[in-house]
């Protein structure tokens, strides 16, 4: 059988650069949205299977609608921290993951483990899959952690104290804030541009750099994306498709 060399993960690379990239979260179903995704100039393209109606077999064909556009990286959200999902998801050739809600140095070293193989990780073989181009990549095995990324993103205020602990697990790429699910831990749901929790955001932010760690958030407001990038954000995803479908509909109808 003829051999094909690994794909190179683009995201990493740029990541370890130091490259600051532009991302959008895909929360709509399907391919043709992913494809269009895919093609509107972002660095990045999340598809969520958190929270949203995504399931874990409808990735395949949104790993594939981003892929036509080589430029362009897909990032998976898994909906848990959980080894079965990240094998799956791993075979139908994701190379890059944003875990949700990790809350300790111990929940990153799990997720670090679930992606890699034995010894020094629990992520069980296949050979006929997407990710190994169906027999066709030479070597995978000893070979696909190298492409492999994975980003861990904290949430509430508990994780923020464990920030450091946690930005230091060996198989840590980088770390992602997630602005809303923070604003409740403090008592503040959904205030994201609230004075305590942007201090809270800023202070990660700034810890992380000192940490030498890439920085991500989401910030769907242009004016505090643009402050979060100056102050380290790397990878930054400034709008959801749901949200900017929303709207657009209610922009038109007022417009009428």
């Amino acid at each position: 059988m003829p051999t094909i060399d690994l794909p190179v993960n683009r995201f990493k690379a740029r990541l370890q650069a130091g490259q600051s990239q532009l991302g959008i979260w895909n929360t709509i179903g399907g391919n043709t949205v992913p494809e269009m995704l895919g093609g509107a100039g972002f660095d990045w393209v999340l598809i969520d299977c958190e929270h949203a109606p995504v399931e874990p077999v409808e990735v395949l064909a949104a790993l594939q609608a981003i892929g036509q556009n080589p430029e362009v990286s897909a990032v998976v959200r898994p909906a848990a921290n959980d080894p079965v999902l990240f094998k799956r998801l791993l075979d139908m050739g994701a190379q890059t993951f944003l875990v949700p809600y990790v809350q300790s140095a111990a929940e990153a070293e799990a997720a670090v483990r679930a992606m890699r193989y034995g010894p020094s990780g629990i992520r069980g073989m296949a050979g006929m899959t997407r990710a190994t181009r169906y027999g066709k990549v030479a070597d995978y095995y000893n070979r696909a952690e190298g492409e492999l990324c994975l980003i861990v993103q904290v949430e509430t205020i508990d994780a923020m104290h464990q920030l450091e602990a946690i930005a230091a697990v060996d198989g840590v790429d980088g770390v992602f804030i997630g602005p809303a699910d923070l604003s409740a831990s403090m008592g503040l749901r959904g205030q994201t541009s609230h004075p305590e929790v942007v201090a809270v955001i800023e202070d990660a932010l700034a810890r992380l750099k000192t940490a030498g760690v890439p920085a991500g958030i989401m910030a769907l407001n242009p004016a505090e994306a643009a402050r979060y990038m100056n102050l380290g954000s790397v990878m930054t995803a400034v709008g959801v498709d749901l949200v900017l479908l929303a709207e657009a509909v209610a922009a038109l109808r007022e417009r009428f």
